[in-house]
Order: structure tokens, then C-alpha cells, then sequence
């Protein structure tokens, strides 16, 4: 298996656990009150986790995704974009809310899909 196919899959299954934790587990399941951060900032968390595997699989002519100074390039675009669209929450005409520990989960998880990424990198060239 390449590492293309090892990236839809995992796109894949991230964004099926980021829809059941905001569309089912939040609205529908009692959460108690020292879980709510979890949940809370776990969408964001797993989203920025996919970022390098969404690189690979979907934008794989733009970053090329072959060496770690493009896998850093990816990781550094993704992380500034998901930045800049928290500051955007900012806006009042968009409806949604900032939280600095939403931007800081983002860098966890991007800094965690970059060393899952590179650590697959490697392995899948041996």
C-alpha cells in the first residue's frame, strides 16, 4: 500500500470520528462538565492531525508530499490557514466563536500529523 492510499484512508476515517464527535456525541450524549473541553476542541484537534494526509491525498500536485521540506510546507500552510480562520471567527457577521484553545489544539495536531506523516515516510520507503 502507498502512501497515498494510507492517506485517503486515514483522511477518511478522521472526518467520519470528527462528524460523530460534533454531530452525535455533542448534541446527543451527556458530556460531563471536565469532558467538555475535550470535545470541545477534538474537532479541531483531529482536523489538524489530518492536514499532511489531506496534502498528500488531495493537493498531491501542489505539494508533492516526497520530502520532509515539502511535508513542513504543507504543515506550515495548513497550520497558518487554520489560524487565520479562527482570527476570522472573530468577525461578528459570520456567527461563530474564537477560542484561543481552539488555535492551540491546532497546533497539537498539526505538529502530531506532522510527525505521523514523516514517521510514515520513512517507513514506507524501507
Amino acid at each position: 500500500m502507498n502512501l497515498r492510499t494510507v492517506s485517503r484512508w486515514v483522511v477518511i476515517a478522521g472526518t467520519l470520528l470528527i462528524w460523530t464527535v460534533k454531530f452525535v456525541i455533542r448534541p446527543y450524549i451527556h458530556i460531563p462538565a471536565a469532558w467538555k473541553p475535550v470535545f470541545g476542541m477534538a474537532p479541531n484537534l483531529i482536523g489538524s492531525f489530518l492536514l499532511p494526509f489531506g496534502a498528500c491525498w488531495l493537493f498531491e500536485k501542489i505539494f508533492g508530499m516526497k520530502t520532509y521540506r515539502e511535508l513542513r510546507i504543507a504543515s506550515w500552510f495548513g497550520l497558518i490557514l487554520v489560524v487565520i480562520n479562527e482570527y476570522l471567527q472573530l468577525v461578528p457577521f459570520f456567527g461563530r466563536t474564537f477560542d484561543y484553545l481552539d488555535i492551540l489544539s491546532s497546533f497539537f495536531g498539526v505538529f502530531l500529523g506532522y510527525l505521523s506523516y514523516s514517521w510514515l515516510m520513512v517507513r514506507m520507503e524501507l
